[in-house]
């Protein structure tokens, strides 16, 4: 299923995790799943494909809206402009 951005938020159950320590644990899993070799650890990366895509959507306007477009264009490292028309909506 390649649905929508879930809203759910999992209750803190400690200290929130640097994003450090979330981005690694993210890219271990990504490694994990390719390195399987199988068509439904294929199947769950288009799906966290389509995930990320969404997320990178939401965090852009949430930057946007905490700092400005300025600010996601140059985290992107691309323009004000470009980075507007690509995650505006």
């Amino acid at each position: 299923m390649m649905g929508s951005v879930s809203s759910h938020t999992p209750a803190p159950s400690g200290p929130e995790p640097s994003v450090s320590d979330l981005e690694d644990a993210a890219l271990r899993a990504l490694a994990q799943l390719s390195g399987r070799g199988d068509p439904e650890a294929f199947q769950a990366l288009l799906r966290i494909s389509v995930a990320a895509g969404e997320h990178l959507g939401v965090s852009a306007r949430s930057v946007a809206e905490a700092a400005s477009w300025s600010a996601v264009a140059g985290a992107a490292g691309t323009s004000r402009q470009a980075a507007w028309s690509r995650w505006k909506t």
